[in-house]
């Protein structure tokens, strides 16, 4: 397992530092002109965190004694498929539904299907989550979020916010 986590973290400061990288092609600090931050802030700094949360794991590893246990055992090879399988169905739902019904499906499914986890938890991850993408993303920084065929149903909270 300590090689897997190693390759992994790896594979993950590489390809963040590569997103980084493309971040700072627009501006990645704050931008006085419209009073918030550059276009690359948000890919920058959040790449950084994962640069440094992977590093973190690399660390670790490094700290640990060797194992004899393999890459990867076929229980686990079964659940990382199942997730990468969810990931790019909720990735084809996008466009479709729009990420405000395709992003609270794959919460759904990992947390109360796939993990088994308690209803009161899955409900308020279900609901708050695309309610704190819709504050954070559209009203705060004015990206939109793709809609699919939910974007009728957001024209209200348009003329309330915008």
């Amino acid at each position: 397992m300590l090689v897997a986590d190693r390759v992994i973290a790896i594979a993950i400061m590489a390809l963040s530092a590569y997103f980084m990288w493309h971040a700072t092609a627009l501006p990645i600090g704050w931008n006085g002109v419209t009073g918030g931050p550059g276009g690359g802030a948000f890919p920058f700094w959040l790449s950084l965190v994962m640069l440094l949360s992977a590093a973190g794991v690399l660390l670790r590893s490094l700290m640990q004694a060797p194992s004899s246990q393999h890459f990867f055992d076929s229980q686990m090879l079964r659940s990382v498929i199942a997730v990468v399988v969810a990931l790019f169905v909720t990735i084809a739902l996008i466009p479709v539904v729009g990420a405000y019904v395709a992003i609270p499906l794959f919460i759904f499914w990992y947390i109360r299907i796939y993990g088994g986890h308690a209803w009161v938890l899955t409900t308020s991850l279900v609901i708050g989550t695309p309610v704190f993408l819709f504050f954070f993303f559209e009203v705060t920084l004015k990206i939109l979020l793709p809609k699919g065929v939910t974007e009728p149903l957001f024209f209200p909270l348009y003329a309330m916010f915008f």
